[in-house]
Order: structure tokens, then C-alpha cells, then sequence
């Protein structure tokens, strides 16, 4: 597409990266985040950092927002000085955030009151594939907002779909995760089962990985050092998911499924495990860590808990 001016709200881990991509690929985009190093990050990405939502949503033909969580969310958008209160309503607002389904029904029935067409956007790939361009972007909205909305996120994406109307792009995110965690939880117990009866990790590692085992979190996440580049357990297991985040995210899913008066009884055992790791001081750490749980002991290979 033509080059486009566009707004960027929330450059953390996965924001910096993902709006670097819209500049790579020629687009003008002025961001906006409150934590100084953030700024100075996204600054040398090229990135034009601006000092306020106002500042830099004037003009923009679009609005993205990459934000922690769902109150981040309303109060970028409804707050005093936010997007509703300050972009003109010509510009397309694409939330990438994952929230509730709550907040993304309200984001888009607010966006629509106020003259703006909205698109929830959540991804999949994490930090690696913001860096690569290569994300999976799940969009929700009307049929020509979404259509604007795949033009604008190609540069950052290695899959597009259109889900549909309204809150489909997230809901496709949440039921995505819940699949994740739950996988995860396999992982972790499969692994547990395989060192307790002697197996070499690496060994059977490559027996499940083409097997009937395998699973994203196997490849990706394996928690046993040396088995797996990317695996946490090589880093003693420093966030590449933190377990607030996926707490927070198996948390929407459950409680959506909850609503639809689905039992859920597997993501449930998988959301005690996350509230069981923060609540033992280990949420900044990755979400893979519930390997330990899988244990006899409690202790899982690759951590060592009094290393910080």
C-alpha cells in the first residue's frame, strides 16, 4: 500500500518491533509509550517518538495500540487525551492488545459511536516473530475495515485471516492460547514421565517432536537445557511468555468459557498453575516454568531458583 502516517501506543517487547516493521516498510509512524527506555528503544528503530496520544495520533490514517492489559486499553482509548478524544475519526483503530471480550465488544461498539471504524487484532508468534515480520494476525471488525486493517498489517505479519465481524479476532487469540497452555501442561508432565524412567532428554525429545506428541510448546519450549535453542530452560527460564501475561490470557479464555457455561476443566488446572507460580514470586518468570509442577520435587531442570 501507499505510504500511510501512523500511530503507535504501547512500544514494548512486542509493540518496538512490530511498529519498526510498518517503518522498514516506508510507512511514518510516531509512537508513544510512558517508560523512558522504551522511548529511547523504539527511537533507534526509527520510530518518531511523540510525548502524547494527541501528538501522535494528529493526522495518522491509522491507530495501533499494543497494550498489557484491558484497562490499559479503555483508558488509552476513553481516557482524557486519548484516542477517541484526539485522532480524527477518519483514522482505522487496530487494537493488538489481547484483552477480554468484554473490553474488545466496548472498544468496537465505542470506536462505532464515535465515527471511527475499529478492528481487534490480536497476534501469535510472540517477541521472536515481531522481530521477523512473521506473525499471525487475527482480525475482527466489518468487512471494509478489515480489508483496510490486512493491507496495513502485512508488513508485520506471516498470516492474516479474517475471522469475521466484531470480537472474532480476539476470540480466535483466547481459544488459540487456552490450546497452548493446555498443550504446555502435557508437555511438562510428558517430560516429567520421560527423565523419571531414565529416558535422555534430547533422545526423546526428537522421538515426540514426530510423534504423536508434538505441539508448539514441545518444539519451542521444551523444558530440559540443551534440548531446545529456544527453550526458556536454557536461560533459567527469563520470560519469553511471562506468567503474569499468560495468567492474564488464560484467565479471559476461561472465563468466556465460563459465561458460554463450558466445564473447561483443563485450562482450569493449567490457570492454578500459573496463580500458583505468582503467588510463588516466580510471574516475571517464563510461563514454562510450570514444569516444576510436573515434578516429584518440585524442581525442574534449567532453574535454579536462588539465581533470580
Amino acid at each position: 500500500m501507499t505510504m500511510a502516517s501512523i500511530a503507535w501506543i504501547g512500544l514494548g517487547h512486542m509493540g518496538a518491533p512490530m511498529a519498526a516493521r510498518l517503518v522498514a516498510a516506508g510507512h511514518e509512524v510516531h509512537g508513544v509509550d510512558p517508560v523512558p527506555e522504551a522511548r529511547a528503544a523504539a527511537a533507534a528503530r526509527g520510530i518518531r517518538v511523540a510525548g502524547s496520544i494527541a501528538e501522535a495520533v494528529d493526522g495518522a490514517d491509522a491507530v495501533f495500540t499494543s497494550l498489557p492489559r484491558s484497562e490499559h486499553v479503555r483508558e488509552v482509548y476513553g481516557g482524557e487525551g486519548g484516542v477517541w478524544a484526539t485522532a480524527p475519526t477518519s483514522a482505522l483503530l487496530l487494537d493488538t492488545s489481547t484483552v477480554d471480550v468484554t473490553t474488545s465488544a466496548f472498544c468496537h461498539e465505542a470506536s462505532a459511536a464515535r465515527g471511527f471504524g475499529f478492528v481487534d487484532s490480536p497476534v501469535s508468534g510472540g517477541i521472536a516473530g515481531a522481530e521477523a515480520g512473521t506473525l499471525t494476525f487475527m482480525l475482527g471488525g466489518g468487512a471494509d475495515e478489515v480489508a483496510r486493517a490486512q493491507a496495513l498489517v502485512e508488513p508485520m505479519a506471516g498470516h492474516v485471516f479474517d475471522l469475521g465481524g466484531p470480537t472474532l479476532g480476539i476470540a480466535a487469540k483466547l481459544a488459540n492460547n487456552l490450546m497452548l497452555f493446555v498443550s504446555l501442561l502435557g508437555v511438562s508432565e510428558g517430560a516429567a514421565l520421560a527423565g523419571s524412567l531414565g529416558l535422555d532428554p534430547k533422545k526423546f525429545f526428537e522421538v515426540a517432536s514426530v510423534s504423536s506428541g508434538e505441539s508448539w510448546p514441545l518444539r519451542t519450549w521444551y523444558p530440559a537445557p540443551g534440548v531446545v535453542a529456544t527453550s526458556p530452560a536454557d536461560r533459567n527460564f527469563d520470560a519469553t511468555f511471562a506468567t503474569t501475561l499468560a495468567q492474564k490470557d488464560l484467565a479471559f479464555a476461561v472465563d468466556a468459557g465460563t459465561a458460554a457455561e463450558l466445564p473447561m476443566p483443563a485450562a482450569r488446572i493449567a490457570l492454578e498453575q500459573f496463580d500458583r507460580l505468582i503467588d510463588e514470586g516466580y510471574g516475571g518468570k517464563d510461563c514454562s516454568l510450570i514444569a516444576k509442577f510436573a515434578t516429584a520435587d518440585g524442581g525442574v531442570p534449567g532453574f535454579d531458583a536462588t539465581s533470580g
